[in-house]
């Protein structure tokens, strides 16, 4: 009896978890995308220092270091939410999370109009037992993951202080879901890159883009 009856509350009190936490999702009505760009064309319609240079036979958006780009999107459809995914090329030699007032720490960030969402470090230093440049995405800063960690691709050379070596580019793509509900908005990404003692920082560390995807979605 004592048994049964704690089987019965059991599946009482796991029912009861259940429906809390459907009551709490909240639901997809609707999903636009408003802007989708690879280069390819080479539109640079609504950006601020756009620029466009070849990659691996790929069209691309940069290089930058430490500099600003951004996109204005303008006419947005009614929404609540919009989906930011951005691939990036992370080139040369990134140091990651390091803070020894000289390399690093190599931040990297985005934001909407005048509000910075998402700020993280990147690396593409090799990773032994006994030294190891630690990187924080994919989590935000400052998390201590291991170089090249959540890449999407890793083997690319390098673009210009490495570009003769392998596996000194690397591919990741970053995807924020924020709350906006504008007609318009400002996409900006930019770097805070530190290399005290290169004579040519930006040929040392850079980054670009490779594709920008925007949705409006409609989430209650």
């Amino acid at each position: 009896m004592i048994s049964a009856f704690w089987r019965r509350t059991s599946r009482v009190f796991v029912l009861g978890i259940f429906v809390v936490m459907t009551a709490c999702t909240d639901t997809l009505e609707r999903s636009e995308v408003v802007y989708d760009n690879n280069f390819s064309t080479l539109d640079l319609a609504g950006f601020e220092n756009g620029k466009l240079f070849i990659f691996q036979r790929d069209t691309v958006a940069g290089f930058y270091h430490n500099d600003e780009v951004s996109v204005r999107l303008e006419n947005l459809p009614t929404h609540n939410m919009l989906k930011v995914t951005t691939e990036i090329l992370v080139h040369d030699s990134w140091d990651g999370n390091p803070d020894d007032g000289i390399s690093g720490p190599d931040y990297w960030f985005f934001g909407l109009d005048n509000t910075e969402i998402f700020r993280t470090t990147f690396s593409n230093s090799p990773c032994e037992s006994l030294f190891c440049l630690y990187q924080s995405f994919p989590n935000s800063f400052f998390r201590q993951n291991i170089p090249k960690s959540g890449a999407i691709q890793t083997n690319l050379p390098g673009l210009c202080l490495f570009g003769a070596f392998s596996n000194y580019t690397t591919r990741y793509r970053i995807e924020e879901i924020i709350p906006h509900t504008n007609n318009e908005v400002k996409i900006f990404w930019n770097s805070e890159l530190r290399q005290e003692e290169n004579p040519d920082p930006v040929c040392d560390e850079s980054w670009s883009l490779a594709r920008v995807t925007v949705e409006a979605l409609v989430v209650n």
